[in-house]
């Protein structure tokens, strides 16, 4: 029987999730405000901002993850990639919103290039780490746990972005989100760093030989119930970013507060304490797709039961249905991170060859193009229901077309997607459940 893994280790491993909790969420959550109500930047092309450099994210993933395999193959470790990931990002991450020209267009092209060089530096962290949960134990039972506190301290990292991130903002103007840049890059940057070092233990043994990245692709095409799951989850990231996207002009437009950002994000992710420990004794009960597919129907629900609450400016009953958001969202990323070793172990008994990064790195390609297409889409919305830009010295008042817009989008559209990704993930229980391993024995 393998042993249990020491609680110190599992710290070790899930404090990196603090990092990419925080980059995953800031820039959703704050940059196209920034870019629209403080440089004046129009919606459309504020929207393109946050979209180009994450589609460059989608092709460089899986080159990334190959990369992470082959240095796997010859050191037996993922860490230079951590590493190096860790260190650069802080500075470009800090540059975003640190626009040093108060001009529109000036601040759209500072901004996609600081977010391009981000996302280029959070991708070197990101896939190896996704990756390592394959390999950190041969017990499903101690991968569950350390996907259990890689989540609890996700949720750490996103109630720093959505409660620090804002209030360091909030009022300041261009300083107000320099100033936010820079403190919350260096501890995004700390927790990375400590986690790459954390985790130099764990052996990686991809195999038997590196691929490239068009061998990998080729080898890991016919994991069938792997890409059903990255469906299901992809389509539940895009809907998390539009409503994270949404959720300052809901504060400021509709319940007449930007300082209920940090509120709304305190409500959406403070449950999550209790609510992970929970989930994962309901799915050893009861299976974890039928537990995932339980949570997506009750957060589709909720989402779409603030729309009349954000349409009224209720703020109490938004703060409770938000809560009640956030108990669905901590099942939405734990349980497909559950899923995601399984499918990457059975791959590995249906091919021979283990390749954990090639495939997090379609995993993150995916989740990190969602997280960027989420802003765009919301400002699409905004574009399309006339919503006016304005900076901080010339106020506008926005017509009911944009208030509707923004009051769907933050609302009814992530309730819709979040529909949508049950095709997909009742399509992986289908596929789970004829897969020829015992691994998928709690999945159901």
């Amino acid at each position: 029987m393998t042993a249990a893994l020491p609680r110190r280790r599992l710290l070790g491993y899930g404090v990196g999730s603090v990092g990419t909790g925080v980059f995953s969420t800031v820039p959703g959550l704050l940059l196209l405000y920034y870019l629209t109500d403080v440089m004046g930047v129009s919606a459309a092309v504020a929207g393109a901002v946050l979209v180009v450099p994450k589609a460059w994210d989608v092709l460089l993933n899986p080159l990334v993850g190959a990369a992470s395999d082959r240095e796997a193959v010859r050191t037996g470790r993922r860490t230079r990639l951590l590493l190096a990931g860790a260190v650069a990002l802080p500075v470009p991450f800090a540059a975003m919103f640190a626009v040093p020209v108060d001009a529109p267009g000036f601040a759209a092209g500072w901004a996609g290039v600081a977010f391009l060089l981000a996302a280029t530096a959070f991708a070197c962290f990101q896939v190896p780490y996704v990756a390592l949960p394959a390999e950190i134990s041969a017990d499903p039972g101690e991968r569950g746990r350390a996907m259990a506190w890689r989540v609890v301290c996700l949720t750490a990292g996103i109630l720093l972005a959505g409660g620090l991130a804002p209030a360091l903002a909030a009022g300041g103007g261009r300083a107000g989100y320099a100033l936010m840049g820079v403190v919350v890059g260096l501890a995004m940057g700390a927790a990375m760093g400590a986690a790459a070092l954390a985790t130099r233990w764990i052996p990686s043994r991809p195999g038997p030989r590196p691929l490239g990245p068009a061998a990998a692709w080729r080898t890991a095409r016919g994991n069938r119930p792997f890409f059903a799951l990255l469906g299901a989850f992809t389509a539940q990231s895009l809907a998390v970013a539009v409503m994270l996207a949404g959720a300052p002009y809901a504060a400021a437009y509709r319940l007449d507060d930007p300082g209920l950002t940090s509120v709304m994000f305190v409500c959406l992710v403070g449950p999550s304490a209790v609510a992970v420990p929970l989930w994962r004794l309901l799915a050893r009960r009861h299976g974890q797709v039928r537990c995932y597919l339980a949570a997506v129907a009750a957060f589709a629900a909720a989402d779409a039961a603030l729309w009349p609450a954000v349409t009224a400016g209720a703020v109490v009953p938004v703060l409770a249905l938000t809560a009640l958001v956030g108990v669905c969202y901590a099942a939405v990323q734990l349980l497909p991170l559950s899923l995601l070793p399984e499918t990457v172990h059975a791959d590995a008994a249906r091919t021979g060859h283990a390749q954990s990064g090639a495939f997090t790195g379609l995993w993150t390609a995916a989740e990190t193009g969602a997280m960027a297409l989420g802003p765009g889409v919301f400002a699409l919305v905004l574009a399309a229901t006339s919503f006016r830009s304005s900076d901080l010295d010339t106020p506008v008042r926005q017509p009911g077309t944009a208030l509707a817009g923004l009051t769907a989008g933050f609302t009814l559209v992530p309730a819709a997607l979040l529909l949508l990704s049950v095709v997909p993930l009742l399509a992986y229980r289908r596929l789970a459940a004829h897969r020829p391993t015992g691994e998928h024995r709690h999945a159901t």
